[in-house]
């Protein structure tokens, strides 16, 4: 379980992790990141994740347990993303009949790519 410094609360972050941030498609949900260095410093350390699974993706059940299935990968995830950074992940309508392993796999690529291009783009910037 996630606690809840690492959970994103409001919907005003949710907004603007979703407008602001890198966006990263997999066959199942959508990885929006976004790293914002002055909410650190007010907030303290941790990467904070949120969650939005809308009806496309089926019932009241189904929806909840795929929001606890992603709840779980990316608690096992939360060491692979550097404090500071905002994570929502949007759930896609096949996500329901998705295995835990495809899940987890998928979001760990995602979290792979959002790291790997911050720092390319790290480097160009310091270039």
């Amino acid at each position: 379980m996630l606690a809840k410094a690492n959970r994103i609360t409001t919907g005003d972050d949710y907004k603007g992790v979703v407008r602001r941030g890198r966006r990263f498609v997999t066959p199942h949900f959508v990885t929006y990141v976004r790293s914002d260095p002055e909410a650190t410093a007010s907030r303290g350390q941790g990467a904070r994740f949120g969650f939005i699974v809308a009806k496309t993706v089926g019932n009241a059940t189904q929806r909840n347990r795929v929001r606890r299935r992603l709840k779980a990968a990316s608690y096992l995830m939360l060491d692979r993303v550097q404090p500071g950074v905002d994570v929502v992940i949007r759930a896609l309508p096949d996500c329901s009949t998705a295995s835990w392993e495809t899940l987890r796999s998928e979001l760990a690529e995602s979290l792979t790519r959002s790291a790997n291009s911050s720092t390319s783009r790290r480097r160009e910037s310091s270039s």
